[in-house]
């Protein structure tokens, strides 16, 4: 797409969504913090993406992550609003809160300022829940991507939500031994 603002490789990684989603049937929705509605901009880029866009809610406060999608103050105060918990329970509302079949999280530290030693810039979380999945089977991860900058922050948090909201492959089974 030669008219987009956005990079080619967050342009490319978007349409790989759409495309393979689109394949199955499934609808997505997003939760952002520090992207911003980074990856909501990326997937409405693509031509047909509201046959799976459900929706994208950027909850950047933590007001907005308690009223909007239902996050626990409990949980933001004990582990922070960085942390697998408060994305877990992002990805857990934008399902709640919408018709999707599967939710992205993610919650981070953009920079310059806002780091700690625990969770210094660049420290971004994602979690991804399916509806009907089981909820005690947390699929979250924690990204130190460093201090390249807000926007490089930004760009490579959103191109590994878009990454979690490919549809997942089954393993291959194994041979049976003879």
């Amino acid at each position: 797409m030669t008219d987009s603002v956005l990079p080619p490789e967050l342009v490319a990684a978007a349409t790989r969504v759409v495309d393979a989603n689109r394949a199955i049937g499934r609808r997505v929705a997003v939760a952002e913090s520090c992207t911003g509605g980074l990856v909501a901009a990326a997937l409405t880029e693509i031509p047909g993406s509201s046959d799976v866009l459900e929706a994208s809610l950027v909850t950047y406060s933590n007001d907005a992550k308690l009223s909007l999608l239902n996050v626990s103050n409990d949980v933001i105060e004990t582990f922070g609003a960085v942390s697998i918990a408060v994305a877990w329970s992002m990805a857990q509302g934008a399902l709640e809160a919408t018709r999707a079949d599967v939710a992205v999280a993610i919650t981070g530290v953009a920079g310059p300022g806002g780091g700690s030693d625990k969770k210094p810039v660049g420290t971004v979380v994602f979690a991804r829940a399916e509806r009907g999945g089981d909820p005690s089977d947390v699929v979250a991860d924690k990204h130190q991507f460093g201090d390249i900058g807000r926007g490089g922050v930004r760009l490579q948090a959103a191109l590994c939500a878009l990454d979690l909201l490919m549809p997942s492959t089954p393993e291959p089974e194994a041979p049976l031994a003879p």
